[in-house]
């Protein structure tokens, strides 16, 4: 899986803010294997004038191979808290999108060599 890291102007984006972003991200969705394709992560601070408030924001977008992307993003204090919890909000989704894709895949209507007789 290839994990992309964007971030805007307010946010300095280092070398160890790079590795940190996708060792979360990687380690989250690992159990996902190569089902996604990539994650792109975009790292915001929307407010820098204020500290202290809800300001810092991760978003993720998954490419599910098969399927389409998903995106999900979180606000918090800090951008450690926005990262994490956005992965782990990406993680449930993704596992619902794969369950629904499986699930249609397995079906009759879409299989229909897979009918009993």
């Amino acid at each position: 899986m290839q994990v992309l890291v964007h971030c805007d102007e307010q946010i300095v984006c280092s070398e160890e803010l790079l590795r940190r972003v996708e060792g979360v991200v990687a380690g989250t969705l690992e159990r996902f294997g190569t089902r996604i394709a990539r994650v792109e992560a975009r790292l915001r601070d929307l407010n820098s004038t204020r500290p202290g408030e809800r300001d810092k924001q991760c978003s993720l977008e998954a490419k599910l191979a098969g399927a389409a992307s998903v995106l999900v993003s979180h606000d918090a204090v800090t951008l450690t808290e926005a990262i994490h919890e956005a992965a782990g909000k990406l993680k449930r989704l993704v596992a619902r999108e794969l369950r629904q894709l499986d699930d249609t895949l397995d079906s009759p209507q879409a299989n229909p060599s897979a009918r009993p007789l």
